[in-house]
């Protein structure tokens, strides 16, 4: 298991990557996060609903109610044009601070 920490910092990236890829709901974010990290990472719904608070704030990202499945209606989340601008200087970011990372981290059994 990886410590929550050292993904926290970029949960708010990995949230709006998946749903750059399509539309999603909470509860498939959470599943997604778990089947693409062999559930090495989980996220809490709790912090899951945190982030989407904050991403709507800054309307990096929009909801909507999708059709009712299961007794209810589902609230999808959508990436704003704002968003997806976010998303590749968040890329930009990442692809700097690994480069520096390996730096030092490299090499070392």
């Amino acid at each position: 298991m990886i410590r929550s920490d050292i993904i926290r910092g970029h949960l708010d990236s990995i949230i709006l990557r998946l749903i750059y890829e399509e539309d999603r709901y909470g509860y498939e974010i959470s599943k997604e996060i778990s089947l693409r990290t062999d559930n090495r990472f989980q996220i809490k719904e709790a912090t899951l609903y945190a982030v989407f608070q904050r991403l709507e704030k800054k309307e990096l990202i929009e909801s909507y109610l999708g059709e009712v499945s299961q007794g209810g209606k589902r609230k999808y989340y959508r990436i704003t044009t704002l968003g997806k601008a976010y998303l590749q200087e968040m890329v930009k970011e990442w692809k700097e601070v690994r480069a520096i990372i390996d730096l030092f981290m490299e090499g070392l059994k």
